[in-house]
Formats: C-alpha cells, sequence, structure tokens
C-alpha cells in the first residue's frame, strides 16, 4: 500500500509541474520502459524472497537476445525457434547458478557474479563484440513495437502484463510459491520439514533465469538488435525495483504485485525527472535516495514484525 500510494503521489506531482506528462503517448513510452525491467523484476522478485539475490538478470538477458540472433540471423531460424531458443538460454543460465548455489553450497553473491560475468564474456565472444541484427526478419521487431488492431499500446506491454499475472499465479497459487516464502522464511525449517530445498532452490533460478530469457527476446525485438555490450546495470534496476514494491531482502516476504509497482515507481520517477530536464547525474543521485528509503522501510517493516 505504501508503494502504490508513492506511485500515486508521483503521478500527481509531475501532472502538476508537467502538462505533458499526462499526456498519452508519454504514458505510453513508461508502459514500454517499464516492460523489460518489469519482467527482470518479476524473475528476480521469486530469488529475493528466498533470501537469495541474482546479480546475473541483466547479463543473462543479454546473452539470451545473442543466442535468439544466432538462431534467428547466423543460422536462418524460424523466430519462433529464435524465441524459444533465447528464452531456453536463460533458463539454461538459471539452472547454472541454482546448481551453484543450493548443490554445491557457494553463496548466492559469488556464484550469480561469476555467471555474470561468464553470460557477458560469452555474449561478446558469440557475437564477435559486434550487435547481431534482425533486419531480414521484420517480424521479430513487431514481437515487442507491434500492437494489436485498434490499440496504440505496444505488444511489449501486454507481454508484461501476461508475465506479471503467470508469475503470481506461480507464486501464490502453486506449490513452487509456498516453498518459495518457506526457503526464505526459514530454510532449515523448511528441510526439517521434509522439503526437498535443494531441489526447489533451483526451480526457483531456473524460474528466475526463464524471465531474463523473456526479458533478453523482448530487449532484443525493441532494438531490432542483440545488442553484446548491453546488460549491465540492468540488474541494479531490477533489485531496486523489487525492493521498492517492499520485497524484504532478507527473504520471507513480497508479493509481484509489489513488484509490478516498484517498476513502475522506477519508470514514472525517471520519466518524469527527464521531463522537467533534470540533469541526468542528479537524476541517478534521486533515484539512489529513493532505493536507500525502500530498504530502510524494510528494515523498520522487519523490526516492528519482531517486535
Amino acid at each position: 500500500m505504501l508503494a502504490f500510494a508513492s506511485l500515486i503521489i508521483l503521478i500527481l506531482v509531475f501532472s502538476v509541474l508537467s502538462s505533458n506528462f499526462f499526456r498519452f503517448d508519454n504514458l505510453v513510452g513508461i508502459m514500454l520502459s517499464t516492460a523489460v525491467i518489469g519482467v527482470l523484476a518479476l524473475g528476480s522478485t521469486f530469488v529475493i524472497i528466498t533470501g537469495g539475490i541474482d546479480l546475473s538478470v541483466g547479463t543473462v538477458m543479454t546473452f539470451s537476445s545473442v543466442m535468439a540472433g544466432v538462431f534467428i540471423t547466423y543460422w536462418n531460424g524460424p523466430v519462433a525457434l529464435g524465441v524459444i531458443g533465447g528464452i531456453l538460454a536463460g533458463s539454461l543460465c538459471g539452472l547454472v547458478s541454482g546448481l551453484m548455489i543450493a548443490k554445491m553450497k557457494i553463496p548466492p553473491f559469488i556464484a550469480t557474479l561469476a555467471v555474470m560475468m561468464v553470460t557477458k564474456g560469452l555474449s561478446l565472444i558469440i557475437s564477435g563484440t559486434k550487435p547481431i541484427y534482425f533486419t531480414d526478419k521484420p517480424v521479430f521487431n513487431k514481437l515487442t513495437m507491434g500492437s494489436i488492431p485498434g490499440l496504440e499500446i505496444p505488444n511489449a506491454v501486454w507481454i508484461f502484463l501476461i508475465s506479471s499475472i503467470v508469475a503470481s499465479f506461480i507464486l501464490t497459487k502453486t506449490i513452487i510459491g509456498r516453498y518459495n516464502f518457506a526457503l526464505g522464511s526459514n530454510e532449515e525449517a523448511a528441510r526439517l520439514s521434509g522439503v526437498n530445498t535443494v531441489f526447489w532452490k533451483v526451480v526457483i533460478y531456473v524460474i528466475t533465469g526463464t524471465f531474463s530469457g523473456i526479458a533478453g527476446i523482448m530487449m532484443a525485438s525493441r532494438l531490432n538488435s542483440a545488442q553484446p555490450a548491453l546488460g549491465s546495470g540492468y540488474e541494479l534496476e531490477a533489485i531496486a525495483a523489487v525492493v521498492i514494491g517492499g520485497t524484504s531482502l532478507s527473504g520471507g516476504m513480497g508479493s509481484i504485485l509489489g513488484t509490478v509497482i516498484g517498476a513502475l515507481i522506477m519508470s514514472v520517477l525517471t520519466n518524469g525527472l527527464r521531463i522537467l530536464s533534470v540533469a541526468q547525474e542528479w537524476q541517478t543521485v534521486i533515484v539512489g535516495l529513493v532505493i536507500i528509503l525502500a530498504v530502510y522501510m524494510d528494515i523498520l517493516r522487519r523490526r516492528k514484525n519482531s517486535a
């Protein structure tokens, strides 16, 4: 509720300060900029609820887009094959992270940092450090930048919406979600209760990798190219959206709706500051202060719950 109230206040403030903010095309632009980071944040929510972290989501996104480029451009395969291949590449990266963390007992920070570096390097190696263009497959660009006839909303927004609904269903209505919260609340208690914590932790990281793969396809489709140098820094924005949305960094608490709101707050804040002609460096400072405030609110909430 606090995150939602903050979003409404931001929208009202920027609407008052600039008449251009509440224009339809600007609102669509906000939703479009939210889509990729939002999908990355959906995946990050699952991991953070377990009390873990995934620093590789940004570079896994890039790696997935490069693999889609390999299937579609290098091998001249159908677009559907490229989309599936790119998403599966993300899932594979999540599987590797999950196995290192759950089986090898490597701390999540170190394991995902290693995957981040490996996928960043592989993206550059496979692409030859050059962008992979999809100009020969115009339908690929329409996956995200096209729109339903009669509506002027890009498909990327609908993909984000559908992804959010699926993620919410998994987290709230399935055994995966139930064990997700159990791992974050007390992993040892879950293990002693008979839960196969190793298996379910791996599953959760695979889910995170899959959402990163989806984000990679969306990014490549939007740019109509796979940019191998892109990706670094996206993981921080995704984690920030999750935390601003109320998911606890200590695990055991969070929601997909909160993450969606958090991603929207990030986009609205950035867009509003840009419309007000605030310098880029000050935009970064303000976003950083908002993240600090969100984390501090999380600390206060945990203190209240433990009191």
